[in-house]
């Protein structure tokens, strides 16, 4: 009997811890915060016997082209792991920490504990070593789909490559205004007098007259036809009512895409590639050209997987990799003022890449040492404000003293240089919702505008002395200046810095203070490239079956390049680089 009883007992005890096993096994889901790059990331994790079995991103402020990538490959490699201790996406640093302190957040609230599973490769199936196309393209900015594109559409077979997990490059990232001489919204605005010839006379003096002038010539001449491919083609929204007039240029003659942002520019051109069933390669850096009895026959890359893959290309190579503004010991090479003590507004791919491998092969170079800053930058991050695009509908600039100290409208250069020498290297710009309602600014950028008040970096008051007194600035000196402002405003002439633009009253509040400071915003330098695009040597002669556009030639902006001229430039020689590599 005490056998039996013993035996009883025991298969009491297993049925009980079965059944609490069965209570511990049960889905459950705790919500985790982590801060991204521009701002908070919230996560939902479900949770079963200390497994993490799905990760859904319920809110965030990051660009959504390079965020949902870096997330999906995150969410695959941690529940492959039962593990947050992976490694981030390279490139996306700053996304890849935010989701995984979000991921760890919620793991801690859960009390459970993580065992780390057996690691399970996130690998795929390998590529072959060797693949041919007609062409070539390496880097998914702006100027790479267009190039490709424009190949596709003629007929060509053709790849993308990109190293990093997401298309987009500093396109994505950028504003994406776009400098259009007779544009439509200029037409509807009642605009006259702007034309090709009015915007290269901008450029040329606005890169000191180190462009080619017959370079900036195509470019302006063309810009009329790439914004309206771009409109009617890849179907781009750009808004109907509204331009920007930048630093340096006669006229507003800036178009603005949907939403203030290079996202909807990239957005739209991935779908136009995915419907022309264009191969996009991520992950994939670019290694080395291809050179066979002087004409470039390909590309030698590196996939994800440490596999070396040789695109071999028919018609040519179409280098679009951008500059090499994240690339600090390739700035001090070519400008050492250019140094770690300066942030920047780029990608972490801006490394130079096309520039290095061109010049491997012969490619003549020009222009390198000049590097430009943008003007209004986080001071903490180095991210260009696109909040502070209020700059070009009457926000003004002070220093620490409350004074102005250079017209709002100059070249970024100029502005750039007059910020470095005020008190402390840095700048305020202040405006009121007058301005807001103008440029509509504020609404595209609400998710900024949060980051900047989490990092003290912005503050919003009814009143001037309130909001001065935020960043200690000298309120009777800002009075006085406030004051200037509003009768230049009213009189329609500035009289002490003569602002190209049209200065609003900021007489009323609420008031907003933004302090920036400059970070390298954009490299001048780079290929030396002729009219159809194709690469030369430092004889001046083309590089057989290379081609190349966008940033990473230098034969456009001079000194300096003027804002909005960016995507003018990557958008007409990616267009040119896909017709000729075509032929």
């Amino acid at each position: 009997m005490k056998k039996i009883g013993k035996s009883l007992t025991s298969l009491l005890a297993i049925v009980l811890l079965a059944s609490c096993g069965t209570k511990a096994t049960k889905e459950q889901v705790f919500e985790g915060t982590g801060n991204g790059k521009h701002g908070d990331i919230k996560v939902e994790v479900t949770m079963k016997d200390n497994h993490i079995e799905d990760i859904k991103v319920l809110n965030h402020g990051e660009n959504k082209v390079l965020a949902e990538p870096v997330y999906e490959e995150l969410e695959q490699t941690i529940i492959n792991q039962n593990s947050t201790e992976v490694d981030v996406v390279t490139g996306s640093t700053a996304t890849s920490e935010g989701y995984l302190e979000a991921v760890n957040d919620a793991v801690k609230k859960s009390g459970m504990t993580l065992v780390a599973s057996k690691k399970v490769s996130n690998k795929s199936e390998k590529e072959p070593t060797e693949q041919t196309f007609d062409v070539v393209v390496v880097g998914s900015g702006g100027a790479g789909f267009s190039a490709a594109i424009e190949a596709k559409e003629a007929g060509k077979s053709v790849v993308l490559i990109e190293k990093m997990p997401a298309v987009g490059g500093n396109t994505l990232i950028s504003g994406a205004e776009m400098n259009v001489p007779n544009n439509w919204v200029q037409e509807k605005l009642g605009i006259k007098g702007d034309s090709p010839e009015k915007m290269a006379e901008d450029t040329i003096k606005g890169g000191d007259e180190l462009g080619d002038p017959h370079m900036i010539q195509v470019m302006t001449e063309n810009a009329l036809d790439a914004a309206t491919w771009l409109k009617d083609d890849i179907k781009v929204e750009f808004l109907d009512d509204q331009l920007f007039q930048f630093g340096g240029h006669s006229y507003k003659r800036a178009l603005i895409p949907k939403g203030h942002t290079g996202q909807e520019v990239i957005t739209k051109f991935r779908a136009k590639a995915d419907k022309l069933e264009i191969p996009i390669k991520l992950n994939t850096t670019a290694k080395e050209l291809i050179q066979e009895n002087n004409r470039i026959t390909g590309v030698k890359a590196e996939n994800k997987e440490g596999q070396m893959i040789t695109y071999k290309a028919k018609n040519g190579v179409i280098l679009t990799t951008g500059g090499f503004g994240s690339n600090v010991e390739m700035r001090k090479k070519y400008n050492e003022k250019m140094d770690e003590s300066y942030m920047s507004t780029v990608t972490e791919g801006s490394t130079g890449d096309g520039i290095i491998m061109a010049e491997a092969v012969g490619a003549d170079l020009t222009n390198m040492e000049n590097i430009q800053t943008y003007p209004i930058c986080n001071p903490k991050t180095g991210v260009i404000s696109l909040l502070a695009d209020t700059r070009f509908d009457g926000a003004i600039l002070v220093n620490q003293e409350g004074k102005r100290f250079v017209e709002e409208l100059e070249r970024r250069d100029v502005i750039s240089n007059a910020i470095l020498e005020q008190t402390g290297g840095y700048t305020y710009q202040l405006w009121n919702d007058d301005i807001n309602k103008i440029s509509g600014t504020m609404k595209v950028h609400e998710a900024e505008y949060e980051e900047l008040l989490k990092q003290k970096m912005i503050v919003k008051a009814d009143t001037l002395e309130e909001a001065a007194a935020f960043f200690d600035i000298d309120i009777q000196n800002l009075k006085e200046t406030v004051k200037k402002v509003n009768q230049y405003a009213k009189d329609g002439k500035d009289e002490e810095f003569n602002h190209r633009g049209e200065l609003v009253s900021l007489a009323k509040g609420p008031y907003y203070i933004e302090k920036a400071a400059p970070s390298v915003h954009h490299t001048m330098g780079g290929l030396v490239i002729n009219d159809k695009t194709e690469v030369l040597n430092k004889d001046g002669q083309p590089i057989p079956g290379l081609y190349a556009a966008g940033e990473l030639t230098g034969v456009i902006h001079g000194s300096n390049r003027l804002g909005g001229n960016a995507i003018t430039d990557i958008i007409v020689f990616g267009r040119i680089a896909g017709q000729e590599v075509s032929k």
